[in-house]
């Protein structure tokens, strides 16, 4: 079985072929090895007059942030409040949704209150239907007594 007579994935690439580079080739930086992007530390002397020159100078920043200077809010931190730094007296305030259910139950009792009064068209409309079954239910109950005491003087003619 040569190159490329079994089966598998990688037929005939160099796989085992690798390149060290030796301590004299380090040193003198020709070694092989692709080159990084990293920077390397500035001796610390150079550092201190680095910084001093780029307080005089500022920053150039890359492409729009020069322009826009704008801030994520979402890498702001928030601050933790320590115990002693708590103002008790001051009244805490509401998140927005306990504040809306707040004014819903308000608004709600505030309904409750009017339509007990009958100051509601709501209310108005109830108390007009109920006059009207009252009515009905009395002319009813006339009808009723009307027909039973006909019904009592049919029977006593019947007698006679």
């Amino acid at each position: 079985m040569g190159k490329g007579g079994g089966r598998g994935k990688f037929k005939g690439k160099p796989t085992g072929k690798r390149n060290f580079s030796t301590p004299e080739e380090m040193a003198a930086g020709t070694s092989g090895k692709p080159r990084t992007f990293r920077r390397e530390e500035e001796p610390e002397e150079e550092s201190e007059e680095s910084e001093a020159e780029s307080e005089e100078e500022p920053e150039k920043k890359k492409g729009t942030q020069g322009v826009i200077e704008v801030e994520n809010p979402n890498l702001a931190k928030a601050k933790g409040t320590k115990a002693k730094d708590v103002d008790l007296d001051r009244p805490t305030e509401l998140s927005r949704r306990e504040r809306e259910e707040l004014e819903k139950q308000r608004a709600h009792e505030r309904y409750l209150k009017l339509q007990e009064q009958g100051k509601t068209e709501q209310a108005r409309k109830d108390l007009e239907r109920l006059a009207m079954i009252r009515q009905q239910r009395v002319e009813a109950a006339k009808k009723r007594e009307e027909e039973k005491a006909a019904k009592e003087a049919k029977k006593l003619e019947a007698r006679r």
